[in-house]
Protein backbone atom coordinates (compact mmCIF):
# COMPACT_ATOMS: atom_id res chain seq x y z
CA UNK A 1 0.00 0.00 0.00
CA UNK A 2 2.87 2.40 0.81
CA UNK A 3 4.44 1.80 -2.59
CA UNK A 4 1.11 2.45 -4.32
CA UNK A 5 0.64 5.67 -2.32
CA UNK A 6 4.14 6.84 -3.28
CA UNK A 7 3.47 6.08 -6.95
CA UNK A 8 0.12 7.88 -6.82
CA UNK A 9 1.75 10.91 -5.19
CA UNK A 10 4.45 10.96 -7.89
CA UNK A 11 1.81 10.77 -10.64
CA UNK A 12 -0.17 13.61 -9.06
CA UNK A 13 2.91 15.79 -8.74
CA UNK A 14 3.90 15.12 -12.35
CA UNK A 15 0.34 15.56 -13.59
CA UNK A 16 -0.09 18.89 -11.84
CA UNK A 17 3.10 20.19 -13.38
CA UNK A 18 5.03 20.85 -10.20
CA UNK A 19 8.71 21.27 -10.89
CA UNK A 20 11.64 20.51 -8.64
CA UNK A 21 11.61 23.89 -6.93
CA UNK A 22 7.95 24.45 -6.13
CA UNK A 23 7.44 21.00 -4.63
CA UNK A 24 10.03 21.76 -1.95
CA UNK A 25 9.16 23.11 1.45
CA UNK A 26 10.91 26.21 2.75
CA UNK A 27 12.84 24.12 5.25
CA UNK A 28 15.03 22.89 2.40
CA UNK A 29 16.08 26.52 1.86
CA UNK A 30 16.01 27.50 5.52
CA UNK A 31 19.80 27.59 6.03
CA UNK A 32 20.30 29.78 2.94
CA UNK A 33 17.38 32.01 3.89
CA UNK A 34 18.69 32.50 7.41
CA UNK A 35 22.15 33.30 6.02
CA UNK A 36 20.67 35.85 3.59
CA UNK A 37 18.56 37.34 6.40
CA UNK A 38 21.69 37.71 8.54
CA UNK A 39 23.59 39.30 5.63
CA UNK A 40 20.92 41.62 4.20
CA UNK A 41 18.50 42.33 7.07
CA UNK A 42 19.61 41.62 10.64
CA UNK A 43 22.36 44.25 10.63
CA UNK A 44 19.96 47.18 10.27
CA UNK A 45 16.99 46.04 12.37
CA UNK A 46 18.24 48.17 15.26
CA UNK A 47 18.57 51.25 13.03
CA UNK A 48 16.87 54.29 14.64
CA UNK A 49 14.65 54.61 11.54
CA UNK A 50 13.19 51.16 12.25
CA UNK A 51 13.03 51.31 16.05
CA UNK A 52 11.58 54.81 16.28
CA UNK A 53 8.88 54.08 13.67
CA UNK A 54 7.74 50.93 15.49
CA UNK A 55 7.78 52.59 18.91
CA UNK A 56 5.82 55.59 17.61
CA UNK A 57 3.14 53.34 16.10
CA UNK A 58 3.00 51.17 19.24
CA UNK A 59 2.30 54.31 21.27
CA UNK A 60 -0.21 55.66 18.74
CA UNK A 61 -2.15 52.38 18.61
CA UNK A 62 -1.87 51.43 22.29
CA UNK A 63 -5.59 51.92 22.94
CA UNK A 64 -6.90 50.39 19.68
CA UNK A 65 -9.58 47.78 20.27
CA UNK A 66 -10.04 44.61 18.24
CA UNK A 67 -12.93 46.37 16.48
CA UNK A 68 -10.72 49.35 15.61
CA UNK A 69 -8.07 47.03 14.21
CA UNK A 70 -10.66 45.15 12.15
CA UNK A 71 -12.00 48.44 10.78
CA UNK A 72 -8.47 49.56 9.81
CA UNK A 73 -7.83 46.21 8.11
CA UNK A 74 -11.09 46.48 6.14
CA UNK A 75 -10.16 50.01 5.04
CA UNK A 76 -6.74 48.78 3.89
CA UNK A 77 -8.24 45.86 1.95
CA UNK A 78 -10.73 48.16 0.22
CA UNK A 79 -7.94 50.58 -0.72
CA UNK A 80 -5.77 47.71 -1.99
CA UNK A 81 -8.63 46.54 -4.19
CA UNK A 82 -9.17 50.11 -5.44
CA UNK A 83 -5.46 50.57 -6.22
CA UNK A 84 -4.70 52.94 -3.35
CA UNK A 85 -6.13 55.41 -0.90
CA UNK A 86 -5.21 57.71 1.96
CA UNK A 87 -4.32 54.98 4.46
CA UNK A 88 -2.27 52.87 2.05
CA UNK A 89 -0.55 55.87 0.48
CA UNK A 90 0.32 57.20 3.94
CA UNK A 91 2.06 53.97 4.92
CA UNK A 92 3.80 53.45 1.57
CA UNK A 93 5.20 56.98 1.60
CA UNK A 94 6.39 57.10 5.22
CA UNK A 95 10.08 57.19 6.14
CA UNK A 96 10.25 53.53 7.17
CA UNK A 97 8.69 52.38 3.90
CA UNK A 98 11.21 54.45 1.94
CA UNK A 99 13.99 52.90 4.05
CA UNK A 100 12.68 49.37 3.29
CA UNK A 101 12.30 50.15 -0.42
CA UNK A 102 15.97 51.16 -0.51
CA UNK A 103 17.06 47.97 1.25
CA UNK A 104 14.99 45.86 -1.16
CA UNK A 105 16.53 47.62 -4.17
CA UNK A 106 20.04 47.03 -2.80
CA UNK A 107 19.45 43.25 -2.57
CA UNK A 108 19.80 42.72 -6.33
CA UNK A 109 16.46 40.94 -6.70
CA UNK A 110 16.91 38.53 -3.79
CA UNK A 111 14.40 40.39 -1.60
CA UNK A 112 10.98 40.55 -3.21
CA UNK A 113 9.17 42.37 -0.40
CA UNK A 114 9.60 43.53 3.19
CA UNK A 115 7.18 44.77 5.77
CA UNK A 116 7.52 45.73 9.41
CA UNK A 117 4.72 45.12 11.92
CA UNK A 118 3.99 46.68 15.31
CA UNK A 119 3.22 44.97 18.61
CA UNK A 120 -0.36 44.27 17.47
CA UNK A 121 0.63 42.90 14.06
CA UNK A 122 -0.32 45.96 12.01
CA UNK A 123 1.88 47.30 9.21
CA UNK A 124 4.29 50.08 10.16
CA UNK A 125 6.21 50.26 6.88
CA UNK A 126 6.61 48.16 3.76
CA UNK A 127 8.46 47.99 0.48
CA UNK A 128 5.36 46.96 -1.46
CA UNK A 129 1.63 46.99 -0.71
CA UNK A 130 0.47 44.01 1.31
CA UNK A 131 -2.94 42.44 0.75
CA UNK A 132 -3.98 43.27 4.31
CA UNK A 133 -2.99 45.66 7.08
CA UNK A 134 -3.28 43.29 10.04
CA UNK A 135 -0.75 40.45 10.15
CA UNK A 136 -1.34 39.59 13.82
CA UNK A 137 -3.57 36.65 12.94
CA UNK A 138 -0.87 35.06 10.76
CA UNK A 139 2.09 32.79 11.56
CA UNK A 140 4.59 35.44 10.43
CA UNK A 141 3.68 37.54 13.49
CA UNK A 142 2.48 34.84 15.87
CA UNK A 143 5.66 32.76 15.53
CA UNK A 144 7.97 35.75 15.94
CA UNK A 145 6.73 38.67 18.04
CA UNK A 146 4.53 36.44 20.21
CA UNK A 147 7.44 34.05 20.85
CA UNK A 148 10.09 36.58 21.87
CA UNK A 149 13.15 38.62 20.93
CA UNK A 150 15.19 36.02 19.00
CA UNK A 151 12.38 34.19 17.21
CA UNK A 152 12.45 33.48 13.48
CA UNK A 153 9.95 31.71 11.26
CA UNK A 154 10.52 30.41 7.73
CA UNK A 155 7.39 29.76 5.67
CA UNK A 156 6.83 27.44 2.70
CA UNK A 157 8.05 28.11 -0.82
CA UNK A 158 5.31 29.30 -3.18
CA UNK A 159 5.20 30.37 -6.80
CA UNK A 160 4.43 34.09 -7.10
CA UNK A 161 2.50 34.89 -10.27
CA UNK A 162 3.33 38.61 -10.17
CA UNK A 163 7.10 38.06 -10.23
CA UNK A 164 7.06 34.63 -11.93
CA UNK A 165 9.46 33.29 -9.32
CA UNK A 166 9.54 30.88 -6.41
CA UNK A 167 9.50 32.74 -3.12
CA UNK A 168 9.43 32.10 0.59
CA UNK A 169 9.14 34.42 3.56
CA UNK A 170 11.35 34.62 6.60
CA UNK A 171 10.08 36.56 9.57
CA UNK A 172 11.82 37.70 12.73
CA UNK A 173 11.16 39.61 15.91
CA UNK A 174 12.43 43.19 16.16
CA UNK A 175 13.68 44.07 19.64
CA UNK A 176 14.79 47.16 21.49
CA UNK A 177 16.83 46.76 24.65
CA UNK A 178 16.05 43.04 24.73
CA UNK A 179 12.26 43.51 24.55
CA UNK A 180 10.18 42.56 21.52
CA UNK A 181 8.56 45.64 19.96
CA UNK A 182 7.54 44.37 16.51
CA UNK A 183 8.40 41.99 13.70
CA UNK A 184 9.57 41.95 10.10
CA UNK A 185 8.71 39.69 7.19
CA UNK A 186 11.08 39.41 4.25
CA UNK A 187 10.09 37.70 1.02
CA UNK A 188 12.99 36.08 -0.83
CA UNK A 189 13.33 34.73 -4.35
CA UNK A 190 14.69 31.28 -3.51
CA UNK A 191 16.09 30.90 -7.02
CA UNK A 192 18.58 33.66 -6.16
CA UNK A 193 19.80 32.12 -2.89
CA UNK A 194 23.48 31.15 -2.86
Amino acid sequence: MKKMTAVLAAVLVAGLGFGAVDARAANEYEPQMKAAYAKYVAGWLNDPAVISAIKAQNAKHASMSAGDIDKADKTWRAEKKAGGGDMMNGVLSNALSKFLQGKKAASGGLITEMFVMDNKGMNVGQSDPTSDYMQGDEAKWQKTFSVGPDAQFVDDVEFDDSTKSFQAQISGTISDGGAAIGAITVGMNVEKLQ
